[in-house]
């Protein structure tokens, strides 16, 4: 039960709901395609299905590596920013390695935000190993 004031608690229970819908949306694309495309077309498919949810989001966000206090373009890329609050790493492999989630980490403590999602649409149910959530 929420407290009033208690803005933690609601600010988790936001990002739950958040990250329902997302998953929800990213079910719905894979249930349409299937597995065994490329990560550019379910990206391509997930956004339409976001915004038929009128979910706001950022497409491929630049993301630099700060070293010494310099901010360096290095090439890294958000696949997805939502509402500003939930980082989305769209996948085709056959599994997803340890590598992927450490690096969803560094995502998370480079950006400041704190939920992540992996969705691996290299699998024949997507609910079951296709998605890794990540929080810090």
């Amino acid at each position: 039960m929420l407290h009033h004031g208690d803005t933690e608690t609601r600010s988790k229970l936001l990002h739950e709901d958040l990250t329902e819908s997302v998953i929800g949306a990213a079910i719905e694309v894979h249930r349409a395609l299937g597995p065994g495309l490329l990560e550019s077309a379910y990206e391509e498919c997930l956004c339409h299905e976001l915004r038929l949810r009128n979910l706001a989001f950022q497409r491929q966000v630049p993301l630099p590596v700060e070293y010494k206090g310099v901010k360096l373009d290095c090439g890294y890329r958000l696949d997805l920013l939502v509402q500003n609050v939930l980082i989305l790493e769209i996948k085709c492999l056959e599994h997803v390695l340890p590598v992927y989630e450490a690096q969803l980490l560094t995502y998370l403590k480079m950006t400041g935000k704190r939920v992540g999602l992996i969705l691996n649409f290299n699998t024949l149910v997507l609910t079951r190993g296709g998605i890794v959530r990540k929080v810090l």
